[in-house]
């Protein structure tokens, strides 16, 4: 029997360099704030950190637009501080991975810069130029309709060449053309292999889906007919030679045995899925399948939504799918509820109407994470019971990109009708990615203890940092930070029943009720979860092996042994020991 490869048996804890922690007082965190904290994170029961981007960039996409792959944001620190935060995290027996961030550079690249100079560059064809198209009473227009994740067209007039350019993100991040093989051993060379070379284990895998597009580059379908932009997906992402250009960058990754997981959106099918994440056809290791964080976002527009708009037995079906894929080959999964371009999961899928609630469905989210399969994955703040911006916050507070252009845009098309903003605000402060970027929250000193009293952070902490915080929680035995280390240490106990059990979904349509059942070769347990403020009975399945149920671990102290109802909230673990042959 082969050896389980690492990083199935991963605990993954990503770190978003501008909010961790501030070590220089200028407001913005850094790598020597994180070496600072890498006893903290590995206390935590981690075995990987991810590092979202800290190469050099222009920062219009918060690093996602990378103007030099071989060089640090100076803000962030030195290529030599990357390699103390690499060595330290060896030295403590952690792994680091690092974003790859491949499907677009930044404009200001020198690859880029030289792509826009002339039409006869070498470089020319590294990016996607198309001609522009013209109506009939001869108005320049795009080549085509496609939307940007960040809204309005995907193209760009460049004035210099006169041509477009693509870019599915901000017209600051213009795509790579994966059809070069030229590009893409440049990009083999300056943003994998020389990162590999000093000692990173592996990649996060940006928007991995993407490189291949449709090579008509057709309009896509009309779903809005009140914008000149319509959602492209299916024509940018899974394209004809997708699996193709993984296979090629595996064959460099696996010389250093290095981990894959790849950011993979609009891809809802286990056989989709699999056709990224089979062993057999080696191209990455696993991906973040979307569904979960997806739950109650807009169909057209991300935030032209309600909060809470999704219902229990949708969440149960997509983890039931996901967790198929366990089941449906030789694939594997991954487990996450937050990110930093998600809000958070107590304010999403909990409650933080009270500190009571907050807390014990923090705890709930974190049992319904640790007993799911696959490799885990823990966003900076989650293990504290971080939550949302308050409600009053203005547009102001929200720096993301996206969120300023929806605001904007929604301005702009009710020329500023107040219903309408108060509306997009209420999306936003549900589902903007600012609320996973709001600093860490290490001590209820001024801003949160994550940057020095007299500096002005970058962006402003949650006002509830003197509530919830690190130091505040380290030592208390009943806090969330207690928990999520508890149940960090259980799922290694029983990796096999945790981490590579099977999944068996119960209580599927229950609109308030989360049930199901983990089976190993050994044991077996039965997870059930309030996922409301009232009270819910629930039955417990026939024992395996004979044996009765025992509770293994709650959320909520004072269990009644036999009593077969969940307060607000409460989540219980129940284990059956099998009987060997």
């Amino acid at each position: 029997m082969s050896p389980i490869p690492w990083w199935k048996n991963a605990i993954v804890y990503q770190i978003y360099p501008a909010s961790f922690k501030d070590s220089n007082n200028d407001g913005v965190g850094d790598i020597p704030g994180i070496i600072s904290e890498l006893d903290y994170i590995q206390s935590l029961g981690v075995t990987t950190i991810w590092l979202c981007p800290m190469y050099d960039s222009p920062q219009h996409d918060m690093g996602y637009d990378i103007s030099d792959y071989q060089a640090v944001y100076p803000p962030y620190g030195t290529m030599e501080d990357m390699q103390v935060l690499i060595d330290a995290c060896h030295q403590r027996g952690l792994r680091i991975i690092l974003d790859l961030v491949v499907n677009h550079t930044s404009d200001l690249h020198e690859w880029f810069k030289a792509s826009r100079s002339s039409k006869t560059d070498p470089k020319r064809d590294w990016y996607i130029w198309r001609p522009a198209k013209y109506s009939d009473d001869g108005t320049r227009q795009p080549p085509n309709n496609w939307r940007s994740h960040f809204g309005g067209s995907a193209w760009e007039w460049d004035e210099t060449t006169q041509e477009y350019y693509l870019h599915l993100f901000a017209t600051q991040q213009p795509d790579l053309n994966w059809e070069n093989s030229e590009t893409r051993q440049a990009i083999y060379a300056s943003a994998m292999e020389f990162w590999l070379q000093k000692g990173v284990d592996g990649f996060r895998v940006d928007t991995v889906n993407m490189y291949s597009k449709h090579p008509s580059y057709a309009d896509a379908p009309i779903l809005d007919p009140s914008s000149d932009t319509q959602v492209a997906h299916s024509l940018f992402c899974n394209g004809p030679r997708i699996h193709e250009y993984l296979r090629e960058m595996n064959e460099i990754l696996s010389k250093y045995d290095a981990m894959t997981v790849g950011e993979c959106p609009n891809t809802h099918t286990i056989e989709g899925v699999l056709n990224y994440v089979s062993a057999a056809k080696k191209q990455l290791n696993m991906v973040f399948e979307f569904d979960v964080v997806e739950l109650g976002v807009g169909t057209d527009y991300k935030y032209s939504t309600t909060p809470r708009d999704w219902a229990l037995p949708q969440m149960k079906a997509v983890l039931k799918r996901s967790q198929a894929l366990m089941n449906a080959g030789d694939g594997w999964t991954t487990v996450f509820m937050e990110n930093h371009d998600q809000a958070r999961s107590i304010s999403r899928f909990g409650s933080d109407r009270s500190p009571e609630l907050r807390e014990t469905s923090g705890k709930m989210l974190a049992m319904l994470q640790c007993g799911l399969s696959g490799t885990q994955f823990i966003y900076q703040g989650q293990e504290i019971g971080m939550v949302n911006a308050p409600a009053q916050w203005p547009i102001s507070e929200y720096k993301d990109v996206e969120s300023t252009n929806y605001h904007e845009m929604i301005r702009q098309k009710t020329n500023g009708e107040p219903e309408a903003l108060q509306k997009a605000m209420k999306a936003l402060q549900h589902l903007a990615r600012d609320h996973g970027r709001l600093p860490m929250q290490w001590s209820a000193q001024a801003n949160a203890g994550f940057t020095a009293a007299t500096a002005k952070p970058w962006m402003r902490p949650n006002d509830n940092y003197a509530e919830i915080n690190v130091e505040r929680q380290r030592e208390d035995k009943s806090s969330v930070l207690s928990f999520w280390k508890r149940m960090l240490q259980l799922r290694k106990d029983h990796a096999d029943l945790f981490i590579h059990g099977t999944f068996g979904l119960l209580t599927e349509q229950h609109e308030q009720l989360f049930a199901y059942t983990k089976t190993s070769h050994s044991s077996s347990a039965f997870v059930v979860l309030n996922f409301s403020e009232e009270e819910q009975k629930f039955e417990r399945p026939a024992a395996m092996g004979g044996r009765d149920w025992e509770l293994l671990v709650s959320n909520l102290d004072d269990v009644g042994g036999s009593k077969d109802v969940l307060r607000a909230f409460e989540g219980r673990i129940y284990l059956s020991n099998q009987l060997c042959n």
